[in-house]
């Protein structure tokens, strides 16, 4: 399996990527978010990346810009959202694949920090920490139930227990209806 920036020419593939891995209820409405993101220009730089196994697209994963408010050091935030894998390629390491690809590449380009809202199970797996018991504030608030869903990963020491606030994401990110978990 290959992990590459995506193109142009594979949004169409990404969005039925997006709307098969989510099924029929939510499918829709992420691929709808992912193509509203590829748009945004206040998402950008973001860092789109596919997984392709035997020339087919099977993955993908989205990070986008952020920025941490209320906090006097300035540190480049990224918020991955989101990440989808066909049902046929799932369990056999294709997200963590592109989550270790995406994070050693913002590693590289000097991000400091990224955060997710997502499984809690699944994201620690790959380095993600519960992120409001460090400081880290949702651009929405989470429910106490699904506190543990809001993580972050840092890139580089020294961060974590250094800088505290809240996350303000791109525009088409910033809907409370994509801060459910």
């Amino acid at each position: 399996m290959d992990i590459r920036k995506s193109t142009e020419t594979d949004r169409a593939v990404i969005e039925k990527i997006h709307t098969t891995a989510f099924g029929k209820e939510k499918g829709p409405e992420i691929a709808e978010l992912v193509t509203g993101l590829f748009d945004d220009t206040t998402a950008a730089p973001l860092l789109s990346l596919v997984a392709v196994e035997n020339d087919q697209l099977v993955g993908h994963i989205l990070f986008t810009k952020s920025l941490l408010t209320d906090t006097d050091t300035p540190v480049s935030i990224r918020l991955l959202a989101p990440l989808a894998v066909l049902p046929e390629a799932q369990a056999q390491g294709v997200g963590r694949k592109l989550i270790k690809e995406g994070l050693n590449q913002l590693r590289n380009a000097g991000v400091d920090l990224v955060f997710v809202l997502g499984h809690p199970e699944y994201y620690p797996r790959c380095g993600f920490t519960t992120a409001g018991m460090l400081g880290f504030e949702a651009p929405y608030p989470i429910p106490d139930e699904h506190a543990d869903a809001w993580m972050v990963h840092a890139l580089k020491e020294g961060i974590i227990g250094r800088v505290k606030g809240k996350v303000q994401c791109s525009k088409v990110l910033n809907q409370p209806q994509h801060w459910r978990e």
